[in-house]
């Protein structure tokens, strides 16, 4: 393994004199990955994210943490801005003008027990894939795609939330290196601030190349599927009656969307996951539900967690994403005039959409204090907003929208980092309150004092 002096050598950088700028060249002497910039082969390849094709100076696809200690050291000599991608899901991943460190090759998942050690770069597809041939899962996202990086470091609401917690509950310890080049493996034990703050705190500490998680034992999911007919009000009241009391194994999600493409077509569904493979006990936790007026089953069937992980569809330059005018929240309480005002919300414009997750249960045993995620009173995840479609909203509408959506979101407890693509400053202070931020900010003095990893909700160094 070459060593951080070696690596500071071959990019030009020594006893803390940095040149001005280099040429690619030397990254490449000093990595063993592979470095593209603009107009070479691969160029286009390399710089494709989920929502767009990026403007990055270069993008090295690192093979190992010695690759990540030059790709930094490079950045720090060259005064280049870093992006570290992992699923390239993030609200960064255009990466204009910085220096893209791309970890998609560091995607070993390797079982030991109940231990799972997951590269940095490593999608949820494949570890959920690769924990259900070992009988186990871990709480993820929804889609297959999506970074174990940017979903952990953000938090992670996924299926498994109300019984097992968040992603970032999982996790146990970290192999992390710094903007100097140290490398620091990380657990409670040795560096609790530190893996405190990558709960929830994001990518402000470091670049993670390695999760270590507690997995837990999962022979499969039943989901089931019902399509909302009707007022949806009513539905959603019913909804939060049932997981007030609801078993751990169940969590629901709502959503309600406009005809986009064929596969996804208008209207409202419900879909449910049960944790485990009886469908008798399914039915059972969903009978009080599937009582409630307004509700067809369309499916229900025991299946592996994997194949319930959603695909992405990738970027189509010829139909860009629209902009999105609304946001998220963390709800305490899912009652009758938070449910009239996302009903209402959704029903004002016909491109909008709401989406509602439950959470509580294993999320809100975890004090609020163990970890930089926020609200943890909370027990529904809503997400509401209109496409910002040029031509088609002007900016009366899209006034009208953000004060529809300000309105709801001062009734929630706290937002969600990893459901929002704006880049905006303002959403650390929604995201977290102000004595999370100054811990947070303690944090990132001791580890990223030069504040190198800005690229993402940012905390500045104390």
């Amino acid at each position: 393994m070459r060593s951080l002096g070696t690596v500071r050598a071959l990019v030009g950088v020594g006893a803390g004199r940095y040149r001005e700028r280099m040429d690619i060249t030397k990254l490449r002497e000093s990595t063993s990955g592979t470095v593209v910039a603009e107009g070479e082969e691969g160029w286009d390849a390399a710089r494709l994210f989920h929502s767009g094709i990026g403007e990055p100076a270069a993008v090295v696809r690192v093979a190992d943490v010695p690759d990540v200690q030059a790709a930094l050291a490079y950045a720090v000599a060259t005064v280049l801005p870093v992006d570290v991608r992992s699923g390239g899901h993030s609200a960064w991943g255009e990466g204009r003008g910085a220096l893209t460190i791309d970890l998609g090759d560091l995607d070993e998942v390797a079982v030991d027990g109940d231990l799972v050690r997951v590269g940095g770069g490593a999608t949820w597809g494949r570890i959920a894939t690769v924990l259900s041939a070992h009988g186990l899962g871990l709480s993820s996202g929804d889609t297959a795609s999506v970074g174990v990086g940017g979903l952990t470091l953000g938090g992670g609401i996924g299926w498994m939330t109300r019984a097992w917690g968040l992603a970032c509950d999982q996790l146990v310890g970290v192999q992390l290196v710094t903007a100097g080049g140290d490398v620091v493996e990380a657990t409670d034990a040795t560096h609790s601030e530190l893996v405190w703050a990558l709960r929830g705190g994001g990518g402000n500490f470091g670049v993670v190349t390695r999760f270590d998680f507690r997995a837990h034992p999962l022979d499969g999911v039943v989901f089931t599927t019902y399509r909302v007919e009707g007022d949806a009000r009513p539905v959603l009241a019913g909804l939060a009656d049932v997981l007030r009391t609801a078993p751990r194994e169940l969590t629901v999600t709502f959503m309600d969307v406009p005809a986009m493409d064929p596969s996804a077509p208008a209207g409202a569904t419900l879909s449910a996951c049960w944790i485990g493979t009886d469908e008798d006990a399914a039915r059972a936790a969903l009978a009080p539900l599937a009582e409630t007026g307004g509700l067809v089953e369309v499916e229900s069937r025991a299946t592996a967690y994997p194949d319930i992980l959603m695909d992405a569809p990738p970027f189509d330059p010829e139909a860009p994403m629209p902009g999105f005018v609304g946001g998220n929240t963390l709800l305490v309480d899912l009652d009758a005039d938070v449910i009239d005002r996302l009903v209402g919300f959704r029903e004002s414009s016909d491109m909008s959409v709401l989406f509602l997750r439950s959470v509580g249960g294993a999320f809100g045993d975890v004090p609020q204090d163990e970890s930089a995620f926020p609200a943890r009173r909370a027990t529904w995840f809503a997400m509401a907003g209109g496409f910002d479609i040029p031509g088609l909203v002007d900016d009366a509408e899209r006034a009208r929208l953000s004060a529809l959506w300000a309105d709801i979101e001062a009734r929630g407890a706290g937002v969600y980092g990893n459901f929002t693509m704006s880049t905006d400053p303002d959403w650390v202070r929604r995201m977290f309150p102000p004595a999370t931020v100054a811990r947070l900010a303690a944090v990132k003095r001791e580890y990223d004092p030069g504040n190198m990893f800005s690229r993402n909700h940012n905390i500045a160094p104390a």
